[in-house]
Order: structure tokens, then sequence, then C-alpha cells
């Protein structure tokens, strides 16, 4: 009986999974189109009064956006108010969407690399997720990966999409 060769952990790929950089902890949203007055706008006093009756323990360590989804004009003061109260128990704070908070997450940890160690690495990024790396992640890494790498490739290893090739040098 020949033994199994398991040619993928022999060929020397490295496997690059953006979900184990996924925001750890829950993502809540905090709309101020629940606080307009009749939909359109932010009375000071009345928010004020809102916030600080509001239990801001429901956003215990929380990664927390803050956005108005409806087309009102929000002063800047609205948004700081919240932050005031809001960052002594959230985890994050974040203005904009659930989407963009995820976005400007995965910028943010992909610009802290040092990617020198993947010099000339074949790299796979790995596809196929369970959660909602966004695309912006995956075209992130790959420009940050670019000047190192020999070859980038998406997908799993047993099935992958090129996506960059280094040229060979002649001599």
């Amino acid at each position: 009986m020949a033994e199994i060769i398991n040619r993928v952990a022999n060929s020397g790929l490295i496997t690059l999974n953006l979900e184990k950089d996924f925001p750890q902890g829950e993502i809540k949203t905090f709309d101020l189109k629940d606080y307009l007055f009749h939909g359109l706008i932010l009375k000071e006093k009345d928010f004020r009064q809102a916030l600080k009756a509001l239990d801001w323990s429901a956003y215990q360590d929380v990664n927390l956006c803050v956005f108005c989804s409806t087309d009102a004009i929000i002063p800047q003061w609205a948004y700081m108010l919240v932050a005031a109260y809001a960052k002594p128990v959230v985890q994050e704070l974040y203005f904009g969407t659930e989407e963009g908070f995820v976005q400007a997450w995965y910028s943010q940890i992909l610009k802290q690399r040092d990617y020198t160690e993947y010099e000339g690495e074949r790299i796979i990024i790995k596809g196929c997720s369970n959660l909602p790396v966004p695309p912006s992640a995956y075209m992130e890494l790959t420009a940050y990966l670019q000047p190192y790498a020999q070859s980038i490739m998406y997908g799993e290893p047993c099935s992958t999409v090129p996506v960059f090739k280094r040229p060979r040098v002649k001599k």
C-alpha cells in the first residue's frame, strides 16, 4: 500500500485567513434618527435627557457604530454627546455603519503588519469565510503583500485563483 502524501502541506504555500482578524465582540449600532423631533431635527434639551436616561450598560464592551440613517442635519455636538456617554462602557466607538466599522478595522489591522516575512513566498489568501470579511480587506492585503510575495492566490489550497505572480528575472 502506497503512503498517502499531503502535497498541499508539502507545497510551501502559506495560507492567510482574514477571518482571524475579524473584530472581536458584538457590534451594535446607535442610530440618531431615533432621537429626532418629528424625524427632522435634534432638540438639544430632549436629546440630552434621552441620553442621560438611556441604560448605557446595554452597550457594555461592544463595538458601537454611531450614525444617522435619515437625511437630517445632525449638529457635531450630538455625536460628541454620544461619545461622552458611550466611551466609558464600549470596547470600540466608531462613527459610521457596521459595514464601515469592519472596513476601517481591517484597514487599521492590515496597515500595522510587517509583510517582509513574506519575501519570496507563495501566498494563498483564504476564501469562503463564514464571517463578513469586506472585499476591501482582500484588496488591501493583496496590495501590501505584492511588493514581497512571489505569488498571491485566492481560495483554498486545493482550488485557487491566481491573482499575482512576480515575473522571473532572466540571468
